[in-house]
């Protein structure tokens, strides 16, 4: 039934994405940057004979060279697998250690803290043929945890198998993304299923902040479209200012925001965004794997660097597929304290490494 303040949020949206389309067409596709990078995406290898699941989660460790993922697991599931998913490489690519085997269903993204503990969010619950297949599979899904270098489990945020409501910190509904603040507070954003036009108004789409000790303080957003509220808030990164700047993919563009939630402005020059990360210096790095004809028109997927300060693109590495479907190119990004960019990709379940082709 449409309520009363449903139908003043679908008024509402229809008319912010009237004007949202309007504001879109004055931005040209940053398509045209140089590319400076050569792609490698032989580097990394996993232990015997298995082979790259999709992975949408990548990170660099406090080191600055060394570089965490999160795969799921040879397939775009890992339910019902026992092979550990998070895995650390060294800057030469050899593995050095890896963990969370038999704990998670979809581990969607990472971050590694200023002490170097692991986080990793599981983005869903066992559909209804994973279960079939896996009864092992139920229980999990639906949470965050922080893991310690070596892979024990200090923090789990959630309860595993059971999705929330998008009230309160005690559960929480398809965890995308996690990221800690220089102070130790503990941001999360939810919600993966909201992107598109039509997702119901009751879908999960916010941002959920807890202290460093996992008291839950507050949390901010709905579905929607205007300033504050999401369509799948996909990634979290900081700049050097402190300001948290969330990839809300459904809706075309990053939402800045102040730690308390309070909104800043918005950027579209970047692209319909899965993944962002931002260095010590401010660079800017955002992976688009959704730009299509329909979804953003104009716009070429691929790998966009810029400045988190000026919001200016400097640089784009293209998506090698001309008219790609589904998703493809990058879904995750980091880049090493060398200025070597790492793109974990889901559609071709691959983790490409891009360093700077010579001068």
């Amino acid at each position: 039934m449409l309520t009363p303040q449903k139908a003043r949020w679908a008024l509402a949206s229809l008319l912010l994405i009237s004007g949202g389309l309007q504001a879109q067409l004055t931005i040209n596709p940053t398509n045209e940057h140089p590319n400076p990078y050569d792609a490698d995406a032989e580097f990394f290898d996993l232990p015997g004979s298995r082979e790259w699941g999709s992975t949408s989660a990548v990170d660099i460790d406090p080191d600055g060279e060394s570089i965490w993922v999160a795969e799921r697991c040879s397939a775009n599931s890992c339910a019902g697998s026992d092979v550990d998913p998070i895995i650390k490489y060294d800057k030469d690519g050899n593995i050095v250690t890896s963990f969370g085997g038999g704990m998670f269903i979809f581990p969607h993204g990472i971050h590694v803290d200023s002490e170097g503990n692991v986080w990793v969010t599981d983005g869903r619950a066992a559909n209804a043929n994973e279960l079939a297949a896996n009864p092992s599979a139920a229980g999990k899904g639906h949470v965050v945890y922080k893991f310690s270098p070596t892979g024990e489990v200090l923090m789990t945020f959630g309860q595993p198998g059971v999705a929330g409501d998008g009230t309160g910190g005690d559960l929480l509904n398809e965890p995308n993304d996690v990221i800690t603040a220089p102070n130790g507070d503990i941001y999360i954003a939810e919600g993966h299923s909201g992107q598109g036009a039509n997702a119901d108004w009751d879908t999960v789409a916010r941002i959920a902040k807890y202290d460093k000790t996992g008291r839950f303080l507050e949390s901010w957003g709905r579905i929607g479209t205007a300033p504050g509220e999401f369509r799948t808030p996909h990634s979290l990164a900081f700049d050097s200012r402190g300001r948290l700047f969330v990839a809300d993919r459904g809706n075309v563009r990053i939402q800045i925001f102040e730690q308390d939630g309070t909104f800043i402005t918005e950027w579209k020059q970047f692209g319909r965004l899965s993944g962002i990360f931002i260095d010590k210096n401010d660079i800017l790095y955002a992976a688009d794997s959704e730009s299509s004809a329909v979804s953003n028109p104009g716009w070429r997927r691929g790998i966009r660097v810029g400045s988190a300060i000026t919001g200016h693109v400097i640089s784009f590495i293209p998506d090698p597929e001309q008219n790609p479907g589904g998703t493809s190119a990058a879904e995750g990004v980091a880049a090493d304290a060398a200025g070597n960019i790492y793109g974990a990709e889901v559609g071709p379940r691959q983790l490409v490494r891009y360093t700077r082709k010579p001068q």
